[in-house]
């Protein structure tokens, strides 16, 4: 699932994207087709639990970064077993995150055309493209169906800096729109980041423990909205407010690949 933050509106005529943008923007493919109605007609979303459980399946082929390791601090692992208990008692589901999307939606197509030309060992997620352990994103996300809202507890590392000793803004701004995408998805099909806003209340810092609350706030004309607070473990300090809109999609099975 490729992100894109766009301007938050929807595709009236006066919103077109102007003759200067380049025609290969998703910004302009997106709207072109829905001003002139040819963007696929989406059935129901698939059940949640066939959902859910083929995209959050292990791989073995696959390093899932979203397991401990021994960068993380006793915040972050104790938080992580409380919630790993939960997903076997409470239905929440611990969400895989592998190096790129793609290993998450194997078997799919992506719609638009929206592919990539490159090699497949330079595809990489943003929020994981730091190898090194400690030093950069660590996080994992839980999921609750049933809900459609997620947790993710995030430590950032000293290659997130901002402010010396903080976590840079963008950085947090990226980990809540990839929260946002994997619980749009998982609560629906919603597939593409069609707006984005966030206010910034505290420095995060670095080293310390995160937790995003995300929700799914109401889902209507194939447009999902989500809403994030990003707060320190005892909630006593919000760092962040977000909001988000994402647009349903449903992936079609790639016959290619059977």
């Amino acid at each position: 699932m490729e992100l894109f933050l766009v301007p938050p509106t929807s595709c009236p005529d006066s919103t077109l994207p102007q003759p200067s943008d380049p025609p290969w923007s998703p910004w302009w493919t997106l709207c072109h087709l829905s001003h002139h109605g040819d963007q696929p007609k989406s059935p129901l979303p698939r059940s949640w639990p066939g959902q859910v459980s083929r995209f959050c399946q292990e791989m073995k082929k696959s390093k899932n970064y979203a397991l401990p390791n021994a960068s993380w601090g006793p915040d972050m692992l104790s938080l992580y077993h409380e919630f790993l208990e939960k997903t076997k008692t409470s239905g929440w589901v611990r969400v895989p995150s592998f190096r790129s999307n793609r290993d998450h939606i194997q078997g799919f197509k992506l719609p638009l055309d929206l592919s990539a030309n490159s090699d497949k060992s330079d595809w990489r997620l943003f929020t994981r493209c730091i190898e090194r352990e400690g030093q950069g994103y660590e996080y994992v996300i839980f999921f609750q169906p049933s809900e459609k809202k997620s947790i993710c507890l995030f430590q950032p590392g000293p290659y997130l800096e901002g402010v010396p000793g903080f976590v840079h803004g963008g950085s947090l701004a990226a980990l809540i729109d990839e929260t946002f995408s994997k619980t749009a998805y998982l609560s629906g099909e919603g597939l593409l980041t069609v707006n984005f806003n966030i206010r910034f209340k505290n420095l995060i810092p670095l080293g310390s423990l995160a937790v995003l609350n995300v929700n799914v706030e109401k889902i209507e004309d194939q447009k999902m909205y989500l809403s994030c607070v990003t707060q320190s473990r005892d909630q006593q300090t919000v760092y962040a407010k977000a909001s988000g809109t994402f647009l349903q999609m449903h992936l079609e099975e790639d016959s290619s690949r059977q």
